[in-house]
């Protein structure tokens, strides 16, 4: 025994200890805003595009990931340096009437978001044989339950909990057996003149860059009192979200597209090879029928179903929260998850009317795909304005040490340039 070596000290192996566990209690807004980002509409508008045109739009989704990474990078660095929601700083360093437009944006998007989260949740329960007017009115009684308590802790573990339903989407792709020679065949064929291509590759780009998805992560960073020691986990939490986000959409196009190859095959055709003869989904439970063809129909449903539902709440949780946080920062009125309903009824008074009046219109509305797919469009409209006052508040807000420069900079700007174009061009290409 070597009684001359060198033990470690306990005050720090301690220390370590102690900075890994706040690091791990730290991750929440990060991965919570990711989860929510592959939300019904995503989902719908993947397996629509896997239903149509195989994997071809999967390198988009992948391609995606470093300005996903790089536009909630900056969303975190706003809320730790200048402990500010969006929402405010927009107030502060902008005149009335941006703060008035990008109000109006949130609004949109939130509402555009929420009524597809109730459309999935609608659609799971029909898959089941329970109406609407059941499953909808649990899903508001649920999602209220959880922000109520007046704890950010409890909400971002509900919610974590409840997101990770999503990871069956990996299940299902798998279990759907692609076939590689044809995925690859596909993606050498890009049918780019095609109208219906270039709209559902704009509709992947708006599902991927909610606008609602900058206002949750910097409010949230911000409302937990992430200093600059909280950085770089924060750094690190985003780009596994922004990671896992695009994979579990990955997954959802590669099933349909596998799925309905398969069927395909059956018939003596193959997806993509006759262009004219592109198969559409009309429900969620057109998707789980689809992907039950390879899947078996109880496992298919209950994956797939479970995938649905832990996004859809999510997704609903985050964006309305977003809404609250955000109509709060352009009015200058205090909110916290931190703090009692009764504290602050203005702050709650809104995630509640948004959870319940989305959830009433979707009981009135029919389940119908395109609408999903339309309100990702939207976003991807918006996304210029969405990108650009981020890059400006990081330029003015930001203590000068913390702001982006340089190549990040340009990289930043350059990445954000050419997907707001590919995404204008799309729409107005696919209208």
């Amino acid at each position: 025994m070597n009684v001359n070596a060198k033990t470690p000290e306990p005050a720090p192996l301690l220390r370590k200890s102690m900075g890994a566990l706040r690091s791990t209690a730290l991750w929440g807004p990060g991965i919570l805003v990711m989860l929510a980002d592959c939300d019904a509409g995503n989902i719908v508008t993947a397996a629509q595009s896997g239903a149509q045109w195989g994997v071809r739009l999967l390198p988009l989704l992948i391609a995606l990931i470093p300005l996903l990474y790089m536009i909630q990078e900056l969303s975190v660095r706003l809320g730790i340096f200048s402990g500010k929601g969006h929402g405010e700083l927009i107030r502060q360093h902008f005149s009335p009437i941006w703060s008035w437009i990008t109000a109006l944006g949130l609004v949109v998007a939130v509402f555009g978001s929420l009524i597809t989260e109730f459309t999935g949740v609608a659609g799971v329960g029909e898959m089941y044989g329970l109406s609407r007017n059941v499953t909808l009115p649990i899903a508001v009684c649920v999602l209220l339950g959880i922000v109520l308590t007046g704890s950010h802790k409890r909400v971002d573990r509900a919610a974590m909990l409840i997101g990770a339903l999503e990871l069956a989407f990996f299940v299902v792709a798998w279990r759907a057996h692609p076939d590689p020679r044809t995925l690859a065949r596909q993606l050498h064929d890009l049918p780019l003149a095609q109208p219906q291509f270039l709209w559902l590759a704009t509709a992947l780009i708006g599902a991927t860059f909610n606008p609602w998805m900058v206002f949750y992560q910097q409010a949230a960073v911000a409302d937990k009192g992430l200093t600059a020691r909280d950085y770089r986990t924060a750094q690190v939490e985003t780009a596994v979200g922004a990671v896992i986000t695009q994979l579990l959409t990955g997954t959802i196009l590669v099933a349909a597209a596998a799925t309905l190859g398969h069927a395909s095959a059956h018939a003596g055709q193959h997806l993509g090879e006759h262009m004219g003869e592109q198969r559409g989904l009309q429900s969620i439970g057109d998707i789980s029928h689809a992907l039950s063809a390879v899947v078996g129909s109880q496992a298919g449903r209950l994956l797939f179903g479970a995938g649905v539902l832990g996004a859809s709440l999510v997704a609903a949780l985050v964006c309305s929260l977003a809404l609250a946080w955000g109509l709060g920062e352009f009015a200058g009125y205090r909110s916290s998850l931190e703090q009692r309903p009764s504290r602050m009824p203005w702050f709650y008074g809104v995630y509640a009317a948004a959870v319940a009046g989305s959830a009433f219109l979707v009981c009135l509305a029919p389940d119908l795909v395109a609408l999903n797919v339309a309100v990702q469009v939207i976003n991807a409209v918006m996304l210029p304005l969405v990108v650009g006052l981020l890059v400006v508040l990081a330029l003015v807000a930001l203590p000068r040490p913390h702001r982006p420069r340089g190549a990040y900079l340009w990289l930043v700007c350059g990445c954000a340039a050419i997907v707001s174009i590919a995404g204008l061009a799309g729409a107005v290409a696919g209208w």
